[in-house]
């Protein structure tokens, strides 16, 4: 502690040291000797004396002279949108890295060669390390799906698919055919691919350009997709129903327990049969089955064992069912041809073609659906078209009314299932059938 000493004491020390300094300096035998001395001061000490310091700041704590923290920029990926006439190489260029590095990042992994499978739309980025170097790749292919590549402590990098799960939301729509189902469809705020996803499940039992008529009705339930609370995109058609003349055909959507999902029957019956009714999409017909048809180039009767589809040069050509490819390059007048054998009995052949698909030849096996060739006018054509031929037992048969054998139906041991499963989307379906007719007819 600090002491506060009165004034009369101060002063008798101040006496008493100038007189000793002044008896060295004035010493006659001129040498110096070092002596101690003490002098006794009295000092009187009371506590009316002890006046505290005032002053805080003597009594705070000095400030402790820390580091700053530093804090590190958080590393930001660099985003390039894939367009036409991009490739990986240019991509990288543009990121700021040479072929070197994309080859490292390829590597030697076959999952890590898929990054050269781009497409304009996608989104490429890349992520940068603190010293400036490569770290990753995300490759994003659509809102849903984005594969990463990371670099592991050996340097390699590795890949990850990284899947987003939308929120599922079940829409309900139906129209009444005027013109076409195409019109029809897009007045009831369906896509174009769910048009062709209703045509497909009931294309089997109806022919979309002879059967359809005026007044002819449908009405479906679809999943709509959802990301961030926005639309997305739609999903699969769950349950529709298809009133057609005097028909009317329903069919669900049910995953079996060997993972295939296909639409059937509400008894459980498969909608898809043996074989598709029409090998070409919505395509006209300019010429059906006739046995004295009047070949219009040759110009002299001639057995027309098929029905020709008239469509643009290109259109794609479906196999109308499973099969082995027997017989793929050029056969006489029917030009460029492929013949699909289906079991025991049954064949089909699809003739004029513009070019073969990728893999079709023979003894190549197809699945239904599957486009095996473009139509074209090779052969003795008079224009673009596909000449159809469905034989059995090697006996030509009307494609149009031949009686097609059915698919399998569902096992018995999945029925119970099926109808636990299913139950619940053709209930919405009529539900929202019978609240829209309320509607329209109160």
């Amino acid at each position: 502690m600090i002491h506060a000493f009165p004034r009369k004491h101060i002063l008798a020390a101040s006496i008493v040291g100038a007189f000793v300094l002044l008896a060295l300096i004035f010493d006659s035998s001129g040498q110096v000797n070092a002596t101690r001395t003490s002098i006794p001061i009295a000092l009187e000490l009371s506590d009316k004396h002890l006046t505290p310091l005032t002053d805080e700041s003597l009594y705070r704590t000095p400030p402790i002279n820390e580091p700053k923290q530093v804090t590190k920029p958080t590393p930001s990926w660099d985003n390039f949108t894939i367009k036409e006439g991009h490739n990986l190489s240019n991509l990288f260029s543009m990121a700021g890295f040479n072929d070197k590095i994309m080859y490292r990042v390829l590597g030697k992994k076959k999952a890590n060669k898929k990054l050269t499978n781009i497409f304009p739309g996608e989104t490429l980025s890349f992520l940068k390390n603190e010293d400036n170097k490569l770290s990753k790749i995300k490759h994003t292919k659509s809102k849903i799906e984005s594969v990463i590549y990371s670099q592991n402590d050996s340097g390699v990098f590795i890949s990850e698919i990284v899947t987003r799960k939308p929120e599922i939301h079940i829409s309900y729509a139906s129209g009444e055919i005027t013109s076409s189902l195409f019109l029809a469809c897009q007045r009831a705020g369906l896509t174009e691919a769910q048009t062709m996803e209703l045509a497909n499940i009931f294309g089997w039992d109806i022919d979309f350009i002879l059967d359809i008529r005026s007044g002819d009705t449908f009405n479906l339930i679809y999943e709509e997709l959802h990301l961030d609370g926005e639309k997305y995109k739609n999903g699969k058609i769950l349950a529709a129903n298809f009133k057609n003349q005097k028909r009317d055909l329903s069919a669900v959507l049910f995953k079996q327990d060997d993972g295939t999902t296909n639409y059937f029957t509400p008894d459980g019956k498969s909608m898809r049969k043996a074989f598709l009714r029409t090998p070409v999409d919505f395509a006209r017909i300019s010429s059906h089955f006739n046995l004295k048809r009047k070949h219009p180039i040759l110009h002299k009767i001639r057995a027309h064992k098929g029905t020709d589809y008239a469509a643009n040069r290109g259109t794609p050509i479906k196999a109308t069912g499973d099969g082995k490819v027997i017989h793929s390059s050029r056969k006489g007048g029917y030009g460029k041809t492929v013949i699909i054998q289906h079991g025991q009995k049954f064949t089909t052949l699809y003739a004029h073609m513009s070019k073969y698909a990728k893999g079709v030849r023979v003894g190549k096996r197809v699945k239904q659906g599957q486009t095996i060739g473009y139509i074209g006018s090779t052969g003795l054509a008079s224009g673009p078209h596909l000449h159809y031929e469905f034989r059995v037992n090697g006996v030509h048969k009307n494609s149009l009314k031949v009686k097609l054998p059915h698919a399998k139906p569902i096992p018995k041991k999945q029925l119970a299932r099926f109808e636990q499963d299913t139950r619940i989307y053709l209930a919405q379906l009529e539900t929202f059938n019978t609240n829209i007719q309320l509607a329209i007819n109160p």
